[in-house]
């Protein structure tokens, strides 16, 4: 018997035949206990092993890319295991939901016993709603659930972001008109320019007076770390110059899921000096590195009423809803 789940937002269906795609095996019986995990700290080297398990699976989250585990490892204190074809991952509140295909019950029985063996509960972070409900079909009441709607990823559609059009986007369409009397450009982030981001990065950082606020100290170090590996972590970026400067930049990449549906965008950063530099960032990179993505996720906003507002500003199609999984 196998549970397979099909697309966004359609509820769990069990069927006798072979699954086509999220593939899991629904245990009949308790499995004896099997290989522990052994968690490992995060290397650009893993990238590949990992990418392929994470395509086994169709999660569109920020948090099922290898860049955003790499870059944000020693801020979350994030491991990560192979486990058969699972990519499985440990972090300070917990582990994510596992990714891959094959056998969920058996990986979470060994889970459990790696929680047993140390002292500590099993606790899923960040599941989304399938995964949630798969849960709830296998668990039921032997699970907690809780949420957090400060960590939804704001999801938007291509042609929204690309081409700004109706009357809810006609502000940003104004504010765009202003930066586009500049004489700008629009590059994409190479070896020759890459530095550059990182001049602007640390500027930045000193304008905004970043050092008091130690989440923002954080965040500053993911982004470093994310530039230092660049290319090697697969990711694409932009950047956009007025004058011959650089004003903003941003980079991301594709969400390693079945579909290939997704771009995630990590980072975005620019001076507000120029009026408009951001809507200018935001659109021309879209415009010209994600033509071929239904999706753009443009990741949570943490909570900050500013970025809340600014992600809500640009109509996006649908919240990636987490959920926080607890076993009893």
């Amino acid at each position: 018997m196998r549970l397979c789940r099909r697309g966004k937002g359609k509820s769990l269906k069990i069927n006798l035949r072979k699954c086509g795609k999220r593939m899991f095996v629904m245990r009949l019986c308790r499995r004896g206990k099997g290989k522990m995990i052994d968690f490992k700290s995060v290397e650009v080297s893993d990238r590949e092993w990992a990418v392929q398990l994470l395509k086994l699976s169709d999660f569109r989250g920020c948090e099922y890319t290898f860049g955003n585990n790499y870059m944000w490892s020693s801020v979350y204190d994030i491991q990560i295991a192979q486990y058969k074809s699972f990519y499985l991952v440990k972090n300070k509140y917990g582990f994510l939901f596992p990714a891959g295909c094959g056998d969920i019950g058996e990986v979470i029985d060994i889970l459990n016993e790696y929680c047993s063996i140390n002292n500590i509960e099993l606790c899923f972070t960040n599941a989304d709603r399938e995964s949630l409900e798969l849960l709830q079909s296998l668990y039921g009441d032997k699970i907690e659930i809780s949420t957090n709607s400060d960590l939804y990823d704001y999801v938007y559609d291509f042609e929204t972001l690309s081409e700004l059009r109706g009357r809810k986007l006609h502000a940003k369409r104004n504010h765009l008109q202003r930066f586009y009397e500049n004489n700008w450009s629009f590059e994409p982030i190479t070896p020759d320019n890459i530095e550059e981001c990182t001049e602007m990065h640390n500027k930045w950082c000193d304008e905004k007076d970043i050092y008091r606020e130690h989440s923002k100290l954080k965040e500053a170090g993911a982004v470093i770390r994310g530039l230092e590996s660049f290319f090697e972590l697969g990711l694409s970026g932009g950047i956009i110059r007025v004058g011959g400067s650089i004003q903003a930049y941003t980079f991301g990449e594709p969400s390693a899921n079945k579909s290939g549906d997704t771009f995630v965008v990590h980072v975005e950063k620019a001076f507000t000096t120029v009026q408009g530099a951001y809507a200018a960032i935001n659109r021309e990179f879209v415009r010209q590195f994600c033509g071929k993505y239904k999706y753009i996720n443009r990741e949570e906003d943490m909570g900050a009423e500013n970025l809340r507002k600014a992600k809500q500003s640009y109509c996006p199609s649908f919240m990636l809803e987490k959920y926080n999984v607890k076993f009893k």
